[in-house]
């Protein structure tokens, strides 16, 4: 075969080679776009390195071949101001790629009853990058196991300063509301990616 006859066979692979790797690029691309397969939903942190409290967590929806489009944001805290992702009980939620800050969602409900109270979305363990392990990690707020305000202060939602958690994602009680809303009624994440 012709040297010439080989350029035109390779031509197209290398446009067509060309173009998913464009695709991929984009898929794989962060904050906030594509992280999962078309047409499902996830959660996606956005870490503050100058201020962690003032995260923002979003709701997104996949699209296949296109950007990912926000359902919904939400102002978010994590952590006690730290930015040691291995501090326990301090330090911000690990992970800061969409490798190492992918979360598996366990569960979620409206009720629960624990060292933290009503609206909770539960995720998987992490272990932070010098292999410490993270638990009882979760996207919660602050109330009443019925999701109500309560008298005392872990049940009672009074400001900025209630953004700061052990460890977790912190939503104030309306927010964390809206995003159940908005979760049922598009359909309930599996994941949460962790950037900054």
């Amino acid at each position: 075969m012709s040297a010439l006859g080989l350029r035109t066979r390779l031509a197209p692979l290398a446009v067509a080679t060309a173009l998913v790797g464009g695709l991929v690029a984009t898929t794989t691309a962060t904050a906030p776009e594509a992280h999962a397969a078309g047409g499902s939903y996830y959660l996606y942190f956005k870490k503050n390195t100058s201020n962690p409290i003032n995260s923002k967590l979003y709701l997104m929806k996949s699209v296949a071949n296109a950007k990912d489009k926000v359902v919904a944001k939400y102002r978010a805290g994590s952590g006690n101001g730290s930015q040691n992702e291995c501090a326990l009980s301090r330090g911000w939620l690990p992970g800061t790629n969409t490798k190492n800050g992918k979360y598996k969602i366990e569960f979620h409900r409206t009720n629960f009853d624990g060292i933290i109270n009503g609206y909770v979305i539960k995720l998987s363990d992490k272990k932070c990058s010098k292999g410490t392990k993270r638990t009882e990690l979760f996207v919660h707020s602050e109330m009443k196991p019925n999701g109500r305000q309560g008298t005392i202060e872990s049940e009672r939602w009074d400001g900025t300063r209630d953004y700061y958690s052990n460890g977790c994602i912190k939503l104030k009680p309306a927010d964390i509301k809206n995003l159940f809303a908005k979760a049922k009624r598009y359909g309930w994440p599996k994941t949460l990616y962790v950037v900054k």
